[in-house]
């Protein structure tokens, strides 16, 4: 295919231009390494490479003074404010820094578009004179208005001093670089009278650019190529060729001089096909897909593109390119925000502007478990960030000291002082604390360099960062806080890329809109052409009034939207095969329909467009259950459970899903221990057993009186207050929930208490028989050809007014229903609604089996949610529904009924023929 470039040369050696004395000027400094590679096409000996430059480097060499970072201009600015404004209107650079590059960009803009700042800043002002008196008309004017309007009449001091200040440093921003590159443009045309320049690939100029190259063409100093096709051009409403048609009609060099070019491309037949595709990482995925049919068909992916309208996309996109690739060349650099060490250094930066004096055990947590950090805590085979996230977990430490830290440590206090040794010093301290911090890493790194490339890069690029923020702190001192330092780090981290390195001119090209400036490709695939971010819409950082810039020609959201206009059909002049992708969602950050573009491309009619919603392809699973067979292995563990003994809790795991059994059981696998930051609702009921336990303890073989009980109210603060801090160790329950949870848990004993007073003074006899009682029973079944056992602990065993009862307590609401049976069989099929009968029941046989209790008897729950229910009975109804009778008392027919559905779940657990078989719950 042809491209600009080459169109562009060949027309050169056409007309004899020596290429080897020619300076090329092009948008990009990515275009120029595309003009040199065709440039071996037109001449057959060795020749010198003419020079190639970028509009900003030839810009600068006109200017004689030197473009600075946006970062370093910010300090420079606020010398400049501090020295006008009084010192007791002065905001501090933190606060500065929220507004000053918003006016830095104003600045940049006048400059580059030439226009006069005295009467702009004037202009400014003038009308902020008249909005203030519109506002209020009180005199005398507030304070806060007299500042607000200082302010304004200080834009042109502020410019002034700014610029000089540059100036004299022999440095600038870019607005500043190209007006004096402008001031320049006629002494360098005497002093360079035989030098030829040739513009290409050129849409929007600035003011500044305009009178540059309008300087150079009049004195036959230089050539320009527009790359524009005949439809843009001709239609006087097409954004696309907004700019160059006002050039054309404009510049008087045209009234002499032919106009190149205009090409007539764009109406060439091509294959355009829009597809919508479900989020952004949907399009990235699909563009793999895309990308592995290209592949498939063609046999490479050169003169191949893909143009990312959100740059966001590049790490998904490169995670889904096709594994055959053979050559792929990325002109957008990854951002630095984006690698995992960018993750340690904010976590470092949060940890420390808290300035508390203890740490918050996930903002520990995530430093030590750090892919970074955790290797320095390995020592003597010990990984002591496990031994920390251990001692967390297992004492419950909400928050840590640095005391606590180091003695859970040995030979780590240095780690531990980078990490967690406070950051309230002077400012330099802190990024000398970060500075060692990475040569810390480094070291560990360079045991084995060549498996740690890509990390060494990562660090040798935040210690770049950082000897930046050393450098602009020692020589500004306006940092004056950690708030400050962070919000500088971040500035400078979201300007920063880790760039990639490859063959530029080979292979499949994936790059941003403004890298395909004046390149073709046969194949593009452009991504996320949505509104708002192509074009990006009114988006606006300026002091400026949009009125004010209309009347001074400054660009406005209208030109920037035809700046990505040009360069979205440009692209599109050349391309045969054009796959433009939009996400489908709505979303108000980051576009919520399909482009203009894409609509304004079927109102042409010039190009049929096919379109298709695409769907990601989700592989169909059907939903399996999880198997698992007794082998000789697993039975020989079941035994040993049997042998133990099977609790009531066990066997209604079993009953609610075989698989949890059986990772408990068998794999022995534990919930995972984690800090309660809240007191968990297990920790309160263990609590409240525990202080029942220790108040009912004492009275087992007695009856219970109203002076006992009454007794015992004095000390429910103080037996609360113990046992959470034997269950809950380090955890605070002093404030927030955990103090209103510590007050349920005694009210909960308190009312308790209350019940059994009420109970007693009603004339009720309460004696107590047992508490927290272990049980350890041998259950006979023939078909076992092992040992079984029953173990488990009851809550409570009592006599009221001579009837036995078992009693379990549960701190979670319990209803009559759960307690409720009809059928003896749904005991082993409906965890839900039986689990609860099928404990107090395998409960009362114990205490019987063992001869602890005679029958008949009674069981049930007390549930402290529900305490006005009192003892909630286990009971056999002969129906369901209403009119059913209700018999609550467990004779030897009741326990007969239960021990044959006991033994028949025991059996199935133990039957090597029947497998762990997962339920869907």
């Amino acid at each position: 295919m042809t491209t600009f470039i080459l169109d562009v040369l060949t027309d050169l050696h056409q007309k004899q231009t020596p290429l080897s004395e020619t300076t090329f000027i092009l948008p990009s400094r990515r275009a120029g390494l595309f003009l040199k590679h065709q440039l071996h096409k037109f001449s057959n000996i060795p020749i010198l490479a003419p020079e190639i430059l970028s509009i900003e480097e030839f810009v600068e060499d006109l200017s004689q003074i030197k473009k600075i970072s946006s970062t370093e201009l910010l300090f420079l600015f606020y010398d400049s404010y501090l020295k006008l404004t009084p010192e007791s209107e002065t905001e501090s650079f933190e606060s500065f820094s929220k507004w000053g590059p918003h006016l830095l960009q104003d600045f940049n803009e006048i400059d580059r578009h030439l226009v006069s700042q005295e009467k702009i800043f004037n202009y400014l002002s003038a009308i902020k004179e008249i909005e203030q008196h519109h506002w209020s008309l009180d005199e005398p004017q507030t304070d806060f208005i007299k500042k607000y309007l200082s302010f304004w009449n200080k834009l042109h001091t502020y410019y002034s001093h700014f610029s000089n200040a540059l100036l004299e440093k022999k440095t600038g921003y870019q607005g500043l670089v190209y007006r004096e590159a402008v001031n320049n443009i006629e002494s360098y045309i005497q002093n360079h009278p035989n030098k030829y320049h040739v513009f290409l690939g050129f849409n929007a100029l600035n003011a500044a650019e305009e009178t540059i190259i309008q300087e150079l063409l009049e004195n036959d100093l230089a050539s320009i190529y527009w790359d524009i096709d005949a439809v843009f051009l001709e239609n006087t409403i097409h954004d696309a060729g907004l700019f160059i048609r006002a050039y054309k009609k404009q510049w008087p060099y045209f009234r002499r001089h032919d106009f190149n070019w205009v090409s007539t491309f764009y109406s060439t037949p091509k294959n355009v096909a829009v597809f919508g595709v479900p989020k952004q990482v949907g399009q990235a995925k699909y563009i793999g897909t895309l990308l592995e049919d290209i592949n498939r068909k063609k046999g490479s992916l050169e003169n191949t593109a893909v143009v990312l309208g959100d740059e966001n996309l590049l790490t998904p996109l490169l995670n889904s390119l096709p594994k055959e690739l053979d050559a792929v060349n990325i002109t957008m650099g990854l951002p630095l925000k984006s690698v995992p060490l960018a993750s340690l250094f904010k976590s470092l930066f949060e940890i420390h502007k808290k300035q508390a004096s203890a740490f918050y055990f996930k903002d520990v947590i995530k430093l030590v478990s750090h892919q970074f950090i955790r290797p320095l805590f390995l020592k003597k085979d010990t990984d002591y960030s496990t031994v920390i996230m251990n001692s967390i977990n297992r004492n419950n430490l909400v928050y840590l000291t640095m005391s606590q830290l180091k003695g859970m440590t040995e030979d780590c206090d240095a780690v531990l002082d980078m990490l967690f040794s406070s950051w309230q010093g002077p400012i330099h301290g802190i990024i000398e604390n970060c500075r060692r911090l990475i040569l810390l890493l480094k070291t560990h790194l360079d045991q084995d360099k060549s498996a740690n490339i890509l990390a060494l890069e990562y660090l040798f690029r935040f210690n770049t960062l950082f000897n930046e923020l050393h450098r602009l702190n020692e020589t500004y001192h306006h940092i004056k806080d950690i708030s400050t330092l962070y919000g500088l780090y971040k500035e400078l981290l979201n300007l920063e890329t880790l760039d990639f390195h490859g063959e530029p001119l080979q292979g499949l090209q994936i790059m941003g809109m403004l890298e395909s400036r004046v390149l073709d490709f046969e194949t593009v695939i452009i991504a996320s052409v949505n509104e708002g971010l192509l074009p990006s819409g009114k988006t606006t950082h300026s002091f400026i009034p949009f009125d004010v810039k209309l009347e001074n020609n400054l660009p406005t959201y209208k030109e920037k939207d035809a700046v990505y206009t040009y360069h979205f059909y440009r692209l599109l002049q050349r391309a045969k095969n054009i796959y433009l992708l939009y996400n489908t969602e709505a979303d108000a950050l980051n576009g919520g329909e399909k482009s203009r573009f894409i609509t304004q491309m079927e109102i042409e009619g010039i190009h049929e467009l096919s379109h298709d919603i695409v769907a990601p392809k989700v592989p169909i699973i059907k939903p399996s259950l999880i198997q698992i067979q007794k082998t000789n292995t697993v039975l020989n563990r079941l035994k040993s459970v049997a042998e133990k003994g099977f609790s009531p809790s066990s066997l209604t795991n079993y009953i609610r899903n075989p698989l949890d059994f059986y990772q408990e059981k068998i794999l022995g696998i534990k919930d995972l221990e984690d800090v309660e930051e809240t007191i968990a609702f297990n920790t309160l009921g263990t609590v409240v057993h525990n202080t029942l336990e220790d108040f009912y303890k004492p009275f087992v073989g007695e009856y219970l009186s109203v002076g006992n009980i009454k007794a015992l109210k004095p000390q429910i603060a103080d037996r609360v207050r113990y046992h959470f801090k034997q269950v809950y160790r380090e955890g605070d329950i002093r404030k927030g929930k955990n103090l209103i949870i510590y007050e349920i848990t005694k009210r909960y004993i308190y009312n308790f208490l209350n019940y059994e007073i009420k109970e007693l003074e009603s004339g009720h006899r309460i004696k107590i028989r047992a508490v927290e009682a272990n049980n350890h029973i041998p259950i006979e079944i023939p078909e076992i050809n092992f040992q079984v056992h029953l173990r488990g602990k009851v809550d409570r065993v009592d006599e009221y007014n001579g009837m036995t009862r078992i009693i379990d307590y549960k701190t979670g609401n319990v209803l009559q229903n759960h307690l409720d049976v009809v059928n003896w069989e749904d005991l082993t099929t409906d965890y839900t609604k039986y689990s609860k009968s099928f404990q107090v029941l395998t409960y009362a046989y114990m205490m019987h089996k063992s001869n602890q209790i005679d029958l008949p008897m009674e069981a049930g729950i007390l549930s402290f949610k529900n305490l006005s229910s009192g003892i909630i009975k286990f009971s056999k109804k002969d129906k369901n529904g209403r009119g059913s009778k209700k018999v609550t008392l467990i004779t030897e027919h009741t326990l007969a009924a239960f021990e044959n559905e006991l033994k028949k779940i025991i059996i199935e657990i133990c039957n090597p023929e029947i497998d762990f078989i997962e339920k869907d719950i």
